[in-house]
């Protein structure tokens, strides 16, 4: 059976609104520290459709328009155009003129668009667009953050404690891992493991496990599995909202496992393929692995690979998982 279909679009828009100021603090720092966050900032959803349905773009899932004030003396008023891109478009900067000019055309006020390319694609990466005609010209240049880039540094997103540091991870291991179901599995049970690690309230955990939830999906009998390991973090770290979190996994199971159950005996990789991913999780929560550990994952049966899938997030360090030969 295919593979659920990957959905960015609601849970990054959620992620964006709720963790706001975080998420400029992690991929536009300048644009961040000019702002006064006494001021709360006003998402305006509705003036942001007017705009769109005057300029005949269609609807785009993935714009957020957002009112702050500025930390000038004046502390005048400024508007941020946020851009989620997560797919290749041949005029995508002329879209984003034409959405800059007709945002600053309606508020007279500074417009600051901003954006994040969340596509596959390492060398499409528009920043601009220009024109000069009779020697008039028109231009703008926008930042742009690629979250491809991020890759070379998935240990910093690991240990990072902004919400958009594991969201970025989150991203970038959905995208590597389509079509490899048990792979992402793994990822999706480190990534949920991080959560419970970081000193966040309970509404925090829960807000972006839904997030990871509906952006990285599984077949349902992993998602079974899944909601077995979050069982066994509730009762190690002995958290408060051991319910929600259960109900919220085996639902999702419930949903998406009534065909993917029934080939719950299918093999999800071969033998080399969960070598893999074990290897590289024990790269990310240990470093990198001594000789020994090397020597034992070589050599290990697929018995011995189902035993450090199941208690490698929970070890506190290697020693506990492979130990050396005397």
């Amino acid at each position: 059976m295919d593979q659920p279909a990957d959905d960015y679009d609601t849970p990054w828009k959620d992620a964006v609104m709720r963790y706001f100021r975080e998420f400029m603090a992690f991929y536009f720092p300048q644009a961040h520290d000019t702002i006064d966050w006494r001021q709360p900032p006003s998402f305006l959803d509705q003036e942001l459709a007017q705009v769109v349905r005057d300029a005949r773009l269609g609807r785009r899932r993935l714009d957020k328009l957002v009112r702050v004030t500025g930390r000038d003396g004046e502390a005048r008023t400024l508007y941020i155009h946020i851009e989620i891109q997560r797919s290749r478009e041949r005029d995508f900067a002329e879209r984003i003129f034409t959405y800059h000019y007709r945002l600053y055309d309606r508020f007279h006020s500074p417009v600051s668009t901003l954006v994040i390319l969340a596509d596959p694609n390492p060398g499409w990466r528009p920043d601009c667009y220009r024109y000069d005609t009779h020697g008039c010209e028109t231009s703008i240049i926008f930042p742009v953050v690629k979250l491809l880039d991020f890759w070379p540094h998935l240990d910093r997103l690991l240990t990072s404690h902004n919400v958009f540091a594991l969201l970025t991870a989150a991203h970038l291991m959905t995208l590597r891992t389509r079509g490899q179901d048990q792979q992402r599995f793994e990822f999706k049970a480190m990534l949920t493991a991080l959560l419970y690690e970081r000193d966040w309230n309970a509404q925090r955990v829960l807000d972006l496990f839904n997030v990871l939830d509906w952006m990285m999906k599984i077949p349902g009998h992993l998602q079974d599995r899944l909601a077995e390991r979050i069982d066994e973090l509730n009762r190690s770290k002995e958290m408060p909202f051991e319910n929600l979190m259960m109900k919220m996994a085996r639902e999702k199971a419930r949903k998406e496992g009534l065909q993917e159950g029934r080939e719950e005996g299918r093999e999800q990789g071969r033998e080399e393929g969960r070598r893999a991913v074990v290897h590289k999780l024990l790269q990310l929560r240990f470093g990198p692995l001594p000789q020994h550990a090397e020597q034992f994952l070589a050599q290990a049966q697929p018995a011995e690979l189902t035993a450090l899938e199941d208690k490698i997030l929970l070890a506190a360090s290697l020693g506990e998982l492979i130990q050396p030969k005397h």
